[in-house]
């Protein structure tokens, strides 16, 4: 069903397992783009998501909820653009308070379920998968919310101990932190089925976080247009390094193009989990198992958000992409064909690093630049420098701070990181979090209690 801003947000998924996207795609014009020099982050983000959000929330209201979402980060950029080399930049998207890209959302995301919940006079259970970073980020933001209770799930020992940590230390009345005996595939799937529950969906009246969320994905649109402004768009080329697991980040970095943005490439970068890379190499998109890397939040062969850009491969024919994916889950693999693969293609790039090439680069960056790198932000920039598009500015999306993945920081580079205060008070608080075997209903007794 066609449903409003507000619908959308509240429903996270679609009650057949479908994932919201706009009906049409509002138009950045280039005389809007250049309007956008010189605005802050908060106000980029009110001019390039309100199209999406009228109607549902006062003008007043947003640009006040928008205000308080972007206080909350320590740089006073909130994305700043650091550059690394000529026509290459690190897109900062980790300042937030849990230091992850995922804060840029939702932050704003809690705001806004409170700000709407509130006025409904509603309560809400949101439920979400984690490989890493959206589990702290999603706690942070809705932690203590009168109006929402959440629960997190995330792969036993497949998280860093700051990742971890980050969910398990909050001690809030609403927050419920679960640790799957599987993958990270097997927690969204579990979130799925919840989902996919009709009544269990009803009676604990659900909601999600997760980038299957349309309002999530808008937010993140918002750094891709405010990067582009700030290095000469629209009257110069950009193109994105995005390291990518569930298709979430670099979709909406395709969100902004597809509304305006002249974006010229997008290079994913992946893991030894390379389930994207060989889509976009050999129109091969086939599940392996999922293989534990220094990247975790990319450990992932089951790529959510990938069924939005399929839905646009196949013409916006929603039944042909609800056939592709059934397909896909019964036999493993999906192949689009020559004619969709070269659609794809024409835009996007892809490559992969494991794990010894991504210590090497974060050891070569750091030598080199004095920049340090995390395991994914590494990722993205060997992939930047794999795929290079000569005479456009190359942005890489730095999504985490390098303190939050130390062992992997050693083990590059022979010393630790730093540690923010902000990460540094994790380690000193005592961890609440239960355990439970990949069984749905067991997982759905204790979302209950």
């Amino acid at each position: 069903p066609t449903l409003d801003f507000e619908g959308v947000l509240l429903a996270g998924l679609a009650q057949d397992g479908g994932l919201y996207v706009p009906e049409s795609w509002p138009t950045l014009s280039p005389d809007a783009i250049r309007a956008l020099r010189g605005a802050d982050y908060a106000e980029t983000a009110f001019q390039v998501t309100w199209p999406f959000v009228e109607g549902a929330i006062t003008a007043e209201d947003y640009r006040r909820i928008l205000a308080e979402t972007y206080a909350t980060f320590e740089h006073p950029a909130t994305t700043p653009l650091i550059q690394l080399a000529p026509d290459l930049w690190a897109l900062e998207l980790f300042h937030g308070p849990t230091l992850a890209f995922k804060d840029v959302a939702l932050q704003l995301l809690g705001r806004l379920f409170d700000h709407v919940l509130t006025r409904r006079g509603e309560r809400i259970c949101i439920v979400g998968a984690t490989s890493g970073d959206t589990g702290s980020a999603a706690i942070e933001a809705c932690r203590d919310r009168d109006n929402i209770s959440i629960c997190i799930l995330h792969p036993k020992g497949h998280t860093s101990e700051a990742q971890r940590r980050q969910m398990t230390t909050v001690h809030a009345a609403n927050v419920m932190n679960i640790a799957v005996e599987g993958d990270f595939d097997a927690c969204q799937d579990l979130v799925k089925a919840m989902f996919a529950d009709r009544a269990f969906r009803e009676d604990v009246n659900l909601s999600a976080v997760n980038s299957i969320n349309w309002a999530r994905v808008m937010a993140q649109i918002v750094y891709y247009v405010y990067a582009a402004v700030r290095l000469g768009a629209p009257d110069r080329e950009i193109a994105f390094a995005v390291p990518t697991g569930n298709f979430g980040n670099v979709f909406a970095a395709y969100a902004a193009r597809q509304m305006g943005l002249p974006i010229r490439r997008l290079v994913i970068g992946s893991n030894s989990n390379d389930i994207l890379t060989r889509f976009f190499e050999a129109d091969d998109m086939s599940m392996r198992p999922v293989r534990p890397t220094l990247s975790p939040s990319m450990d992932i062969q089951v790529s959510s958000n990938f069924e939005r850009l399929l839905f646009d491969l196949y013409d916006r024919d929603g039944r042909a992409t609800a056939t592709a994916m059934r397909d896909f889950r019964e036999t493993g693999t999906l192949q689009v064909g020559p004619n969709r693969h070269g659609v794809a293609t024409g835009l996007f790039h892809a490559a992969r690093f494991d794990d010894a090439e991504t210590l090497a680069g974060i050891k070569r960056w750091r030598a080199d630049s004095g920049y340090l790198l995390d395991p994914h932000t590494a990722v993205g920039v060997l992939a930047a420098e794999a795929r290079p598009e000569p005479g456009a500015a190359m942005v890489v999306a730095a999504t985490a701070h390098p303190a939050k993945f130390a062992d992997a920081i050693q083990q590059a580079t022979g010393a630790a990181p730093d540690m923010p205060p902000r990460l540094a008070a994790v380690f000193e608080r005592e961890e609440r979090y239960q355990v439970s075997p990949n069984d749905l209903a067991a997982i759905q007794a204790q979302v209950k209690t």
